[in-house]
């Protein structure tokens, strides 16, 4: 009785002790783990961009707007390395709408209604759409898909609606960013003095001879480098060692690539398909249903390119017959079959340049006219066509030299499409044609070709079997289980015969370690849920399983000593051994003399070194050297001892050929120009996402 009262007793003491171990059970999950939003409210924060922290919600968001974009436009679900494409352009879109919106607002850039439509079913129909609509007959734009599709949106479930009007809200800011990138790309200009200076460093020559003396010509145990030399050097060049969020792992890998067994399979199988193949009498079927293959029946247009593993096989094909099996650099067999050749509308190849005239009066327009009448006399007497369209062309082709590939008459407006088909030979077109889009100057590159070929192609992948795989994860998960920190995990692979890898300052966005690709699931174990000295669980990739074991790892920000401290050492030493060379070679007349103070010195002659260059053959990159030595005024004079990282320099001029004066300068104020323009846009967002202070913390969540 006693022991019932006592129970009774303490019966509420046992209810809340029980209740507080379900909260716990239900909460620990989150309440535990480094991601805990309970104990840690800026977990949901996934980066900041201007500022502004951007919520997971809000990420997860506009990803799934991209997701959605992806499924639509290919008609499946992303795969993983597919998400990591959509992650990404989920990313940039927050960018460019929390700091490209702002400067589009300042520069009073817009899309306006007209263009938008231009865009979707006029004359400039952009790329997106032109490809995804492709009539599977003829392998072209199918207008008339877009035009039904255009007309089924009134009636169409909100889900296309809705779909449709994110693709246009897509187009529209896409459009914006190259007028943006236009506008910094055409705003690019390089003077002729730039171009003189250019023209000087390329040719001006010096025949020199140079003393190397490498750092290693003064043994290590010969200085000395004390802990407050390192931090002073350290804190005095911070910029040389910031360091990211990064990791150091080791791990081992336990393969799950095909045995012979799974390959000698795949072999007779796809034989066995390929003579089904040949005496089929529907191919197009026969392949959608049997092959791996993305397009497994696919039209060539006149000019497209054919399969690489079909060119590289095949001299001359013939309609009807089958080719194969080949072995492909994806690991797969694949099967050919010509189904058919036929004879349909001409293609043409041709390249041009592009002188705007939209919006312009007549007298602008006259203006342009006489510019693109005096660029066309400038290619007929001999200028290059491609650099020339870089540098004029106003449209998207003048980055490709002005490139348009293979097209049919119908997919151009009718005076430019008339000019070029009209042609008889290869060549400039005598006269400049004018568009409704300005005046074109045009190269005919390919004369008509008409054979449209249609090949259906039976693929099949080399996988291993589940045989294999199953093989492979029970060694990897033994060993797992067996090591249950860093240590046993080296000794057990020691034991076992297997290989310890190591991958160093894993960076925290990274998805591939070493050489092994989509290997994102470790890495984020590695920054969300290991501590030091941890191993992990099996992690099953493409072709491998992982065991892996945490080292260490570091935040992003300043480097500490112990982070560097090889590094810092090393500079330390090298920065003491080069006043330790300058300082015993202090007083010598010739580099000769030099040499015999330090017999491992290397005594070299280079009888073309240019002023552009930023390597000294046969020692390596040294720029302070170069420029010291062509600062060098006469003939015999020598350089002071040069300190280069790869060690102490001393330079001799022995002659000096300065590059011969140009008339013109043009050609080199040409290939600066293109060159800072394909530089330009990417510098620019760059520099802009510096400005906005862009910090990106999805690797604690992908």
């Amino acid at each position: 009785m006693a022991l019932i009262k006592q129970i009774r007793q303490r019966t509420g003491l046992a209810i809340g002790v029980i209740a507080g171990g379900l909260i716990l059970f239900l909460l620990g999950g989150d309440l535990l783990s480094p991601n805990s939003s309970i104990l840690n409210s800026n977990q949901n924060v996934v980066g900041e961009i201007a500022g502004e922290e951007i919520s997971y919600e809000e990420y997860v968001a506009s990803i799934e707007q991209f997701r959605v974009a992806f499924q639509q436009r290919t008609g499946r679900a992303p795969s993983e390395p597919e998400m990591f494409t959509v992650r990404e352009q989920a990313w940039q879109a927050l960018i460019v709408e929390k700091v490209f919106n702002e400067e589009y607002e300042k520069l009073g850039l817009t899309i306006s209604d007209a263009e938008l439509v231009d865009m979707v079913q006029g004359k400039n129909i952009v790329a997106e759409l032109r490809q995804q609509l492709v009539n599977p007959q003829t392998g072209e734009f199918d207008k008339s898909q877009l035009v039904s599709f255009l007309q089924s949106l009134e009636n169409a479930d909100p889900t296309q609606q809705a779909f449709w009007a994110q693709q246009e809200q897509l187009f529209a800011e896409s459009r914006l960013r190259i007028k943006y990138d236009n506008m910094l790309t055409f705003s690019e200009y390089v003077t002729s003095v730039e171009a003189k200076h250019e023209y000087e460093a390329a040719n001006t020559i010096a025949d020199v001879s140079h003393l190397f003396v490498p750092y290693y010509a003064i043994a290590d145990s010969a200085v000395s480098v004390s802990e407050s030399e390192m931090k002073d050097y350290l804190s005095k060049n911070q910029s040389k060692f910031r360091t990211g969020t990064s990791a150091n792992i080791e791990y081992v890998s336990f393969s799950i690539l095909p045995s012979s067994e799974d390959s000698a399979e795949v072999i007779s199988e796809i034989q066995s398909l390929t003579e089904e193949l040949r005496n089929s009498e529907n191919d197009s079927a026969f392949v959608a249903r049997n092959s791996e293959s993305q397009f497994p029946f696919f039209t060539y247009a006149p000019g497209a390119n054919l399969p690489a593993s079909f060119t590289s096989n095949v001299d001359e094909m013939e309609e009807g017959a089958t080719y194969g099996p080949f072995v492909t650099p994806n690991s797969t067999y694949i099967t050919y079959k010509v189904s058919d050749q036929y004879e349909g509308p001409a293609r043409m190849r041709a390249s041009h340049i592009l002188l705007s005239t939209e919006g312009m009066n007549d007298a602008m327009k006259a203006a342009v006219k006489e510019q693109a009448e005096q660029i066309l006399a400038d290619l007929k007497g001999g200028a290059n066509f491609a650099v020339t369209a870089s540098q004029y062309g106003q449209d998207g082709t003048a980055q490709n030299g002005g490139d348009l590939g293979y097209f049919a008459k119908a997919d151009f407006v009718e005076p430019f499409a008339n000019a070029v088909f009209a042609a008889k030979s290869t060549g400039l077109i005598n006269n400049v044609v004018e568009t409704e889009y300005g005046y074109h100057i045009i190269d005919v590159t390919g004369m008509p070709l008409t054979q449209y070929t249609k090949l259906a192609a039976l693929e099949i992948e080399l996988v291993a079997s589940d045989a294999t795989r199953n093989e492979a994860f029970r060694n990897a998960d033994s060993f797992a289980a067996e090591s249950g920190n860093r240590n046993q995990f080296k000794e057990n692979a020691a034991e076992q015969g297997y290989r310890v890898l190591e991958a160093s300052n894993v960076d925290a966005t990274s998805r591939n370690i070493n050489n092994i690709q989509n290997a994102r699931e470790v890495i984020r174990w590695a920054f969300t849920e290991a501590s030091a000295d941890e191993v992990s669980p099996v992690f099953e990739l493409d072709n491998n399983y992982i065991v892996a074991s945490l080292i260490s790892k570091k935040e992003e920000g300043d480097a500490k000593l112990a982070d560097v401290r090889t590094q810092v050492e090393a500079q330390v030493r090298n920065d003491k051994k080069a006043a330790m060379i300058a300082e015993k070679l202090a007083g010598k007349a010739t580099l000769e003399e030099m040499q015999a103070v330090f017999p491992e010195a290397s005594l070299n002659t280079t009888p073309d070194l240019k002023l552009s260059a930023s390597v000294i053959p046969g020692v390596g990159f040294a720029p302070r050297a170069i420029g010291s030595i062509f600062g060098l005024k006469n003939a015999g004079d020598m350089t002071a001892p040069i300190k280069e990282d790869v060690g102490v320099i001393v330079g001799k001029l022995n002659s000096l050929n300065p590059a011969a004066e140009l008339g013109d300068y043009s050609g080199f104020q040409s290939q600066l120009t293109q060159s800072a323009s394909q530089r330009t846009s990417y510098q620019v967002m760059m520099a802009l996402q510096d400005l906005a202070d862009v910090k990106d913390y999805r690797y604690k969540f992908f």
